[in-house]
């Protein structure tokens, strides 16, 4: 009989943190709804001898996310402002946990360095809206990996 996993180890979305870290001040990014980093492989296709395909090759990297949260912060814009005032990109850290603690699986941290926004929104207002969200895209550098998940039993 085949083995499944348990639904205790789906891992809820609520559950984990976040942080910003611009210029050495550390925020609790709690007014976060979701965020999304995303690496795509850049590639070369080669001809094979002998082929009637090509082969394809990594060559690169390339990372990509966005983010959507709460309309109650203004560090971001302060970032566009001072941008569209002085000419100053200013980079910046974003860490990531999530931690279901009735999952199996233990927690997994991630964290983006040296993040960069493509912009994001300046004004925003909804008669209609229960609550206001805002969101931005945004480039990142590199990412480090210091806590991964655990081997469910299942898969072993």
């Amino acid at each position: 009989m085949n083995e499944t996993m348990h639904a205790k180890d789906a891992i809820s979305g609520a559950q984990g943190e976040a942080f910003v870290t611009i210029e050495g001040t550390r925020y609790n990014f709690a007014q976060l709804i979701n965020l999304q980093a995303d690496m795509g492989k850049t590639k070369t296709q080669v001809p094979i001898l002998g082929k009637v395909g090509k082969g394809n090759k990594s060559t690169g990297a390339e990372y990509t996310g966005s983010a959507t949260f709460h309309f109650n912060t203004s560090i971001f814009r302060e970032l566009l402002y001072r941008y569209k005032e002085t000419g100053e990109d200013i980079y910046f850290d974003i860490q990531t946990t999530n931690e279901d603690k009735s999952s199996s699986v233990g927690r997994q941290t991630v964290i983006l360095k040296d993040c960069n926004l493509d912009g994001g929104i300046i004004a925003l207002l909804d008669a209609d809206a229960e609550y206001l969200e805002d969101s931005f895209e945004f480039t990142y550098e590199d990412w480090d990996f210091p806590e991964k998940f655990s081997i469910l039993d299942v898969m072993q």
